[in-house]
């Protein structure tokens, strides 16, 4: 009996493994890092009509709402705080941004998972990304393991039906 439940356990195990990595959020992770696709709930897509965010609608962001309007802003890997500058849709500015920042790929990636209304209502659910043009978005090299350091705390905050 002990020896088919570590038979089962072994084989539960290899099943795991050979599915890849994946973060606490199950969030799969590409060789070199970086998050992998990822569906956009259907509750998010549902807020986001209601707000009037579509795909592609975008609006500036301080990236992490601490460390507003530097010239170089270092971010960690892990949950992070924005604020947005423009309204975007229903959102009026400054309400927040909540999602998770990964630091280990060539270039920074945050993708954005709720927003909060600063009217006093409850976080909603989004789908949204960071980006900058020009491969401002890539870390610099001084960037220490687990951080990632960017030349502007700015950048656009976009609309997306899935993360890709």
């Amino acid at each position: 009996m002990c020896s088919r439940r570590l038979a089962l356990l072994g084989r539960a195990v290899l099943l795991v493994t050979s599915l890849g990595c994946t973060t606490p959020g199950g969030v799969s992770l590409r060789a070199d890092g970086t998050p992998g696709p990822e569906e956009c709930s259907q509750k998010a897509r549902e807020a986001m009509r209601y707000l009037r965010l579509f795909v592609g609608e975008a609006a500036q962001a301080e990236l992490d709402a601490n460390q507003g309007m530097t010239d170089l802003v270092t971010l960690y890997e892990g949950p992070v705080e924005s604020m947005l500058i423009d309204d975007l849709g229903l959102l009026d500015a400054p309400a927040r941004l909540y999602g998770r920042v990964w630091t280990d790929g060539p270039q920074v990636v945050i993708r954005y998972y709720e927003a909060q209304p600063l009217d006093g209502g409850d976080t909603v659910p989004i789908c949204a990304v960071a980006r900058l043009g020009l491969g401002q978005m890539r870390k610099r090299p001084d960037s220490k393991p687990g951080t990632a350091i960017l030349g502007s705390s700015r950048a656009a905050v976009f609309i997306v039906d899935t993360f890709r």
